[in-house]
């Protein structure tokens, strides 16, 4: 029988999350004394010391310490799974669950997924989190978030994955474009004219590189960090753009007409994935959202 408790874990957990005892008290709404009391325990416990303490510069954890923190927050994460399912016999799924989304993709990935997992789980407290590309992992591994869905590109091996459905570039242009009635659009063609360029990496790292495979260089005029004012700006007539995501209606934010046209060549299309780390024992609710979303009939929402 273990002789240390959950609570003496989580407070060790706490002051080393914070860094300081006075901070992790504070954290937990406890006097500092018991703090530090339940960290000396588990140091009597386990016979080791587990921080240095220094007053006015916080705490370090010693090698020890780092181990025993590593396992200390799997087995709370056990512990909090094992009171959410036993609170219903297993039988229904309940607590958080945090999916991040890569900003571009947010708009056609975001709304079935809340809506339906929600419908399906009422008890489960679903949060979206908006980001990069780059960024959104390193808030996997930082265990902010449960999943994320991001393009596969530029993704570290050690990410585990499941795929939700591909999607091509295709050209966006104003309805007056003098390309507008062609059934499809050849970069070579387009590189002359102005560029709404999406300036959001790595969409646009992808986006100059099939320029690069077609031997041209694109005219860039305008740059922007925003799918809707890139939509708008072509909507206006001041220039094209090269995009992936493609909504159900063809008219900008203004509701000015747009076009949509295909590439020709065709350039291979894009992998949407949802991703979680593969070092994590996926929660219950997180392993049932990336069923949920896998089964999903993506290719109404994916561009045609």
């Amino acid at each position: 029988m273990a002789r240390y408790t959950l609570r003496q874990l989580a407070h060790f957990v706490a002051v080393a999350d914070t860094g300081a005892i006075s901070a992790a008290a504070l954290k937990l709404h406890l006097s500092q004394g018991a703090v530090s009391a339940a960290v000396t325990e588990l140091e009597r416990i386990f016979k080791v010391q587990l921080m240095v303490r220094r007053k006015a510069h916080g705490v370090t954890l010693t090698p020890a310490g780092k181990h025993l923190y590593a396992r200390a927050v799997l087995l709370l994460a056990d512990a909090e799974e094992l009171e959410l399912s036993a609170s219903s016999g297993g039988l229904e799924l309940a607590g958080p669950l945090v999916i991040g989304c890569y900003l571009t993709l947010a708009p056609t990935v975001l709304p079935p997924l809340l809506d339906g997992f929600s419908a399906r789980h009422p008890r489960v407290r679903l949060e979206s989190v908006e980001g990069t590309q780059n960024g959104l992992p390193d808030r996997l591994f930082g265990g902010e978030l449960d999943l994320a869905v991001v393009y596969d590109m530029d993704l570290p091996a050690s990410l585990g994955s499941v795929e939700l459905y591909t999607a091509a570039p295709y050209a966006l242009l104003p309805a007056r474009h003098r390309l507008a009635g062609r059934p499809q659009v050849s970069l070579a063609e387009l590189a002359a004219d102005p560029m709404v360029l999406l300036d959001a990496p790595p969409s646009s790292r992808h986006t100059l590189s099939l320029f690069e495979r077609a031997g041209v260089e694109p005219n860039v005029r305008y740059r922007t960090t925003d799918f809707e004012v890139t939509r708008s700006l072509v909507g206006r007539g001041l220039g094209y753009s090269i995009l992936v995501q493609h909504p159900a209606v063809d008219r900008s934010y203004e509701g000015l007409e747009i076009v949509s046209r295909p590439l020709a060549p065709a350039v291979p299309p894009l992998s949407v994935k949802m991703i979680w780390p593969r070092a994590v024992r996926l929660t219950d609710r997180a392993r049932a959202m990336v069923d949920f979303a896998a089964g999903l009939p993506w290719g109404t929402a994916a561009p045609q």
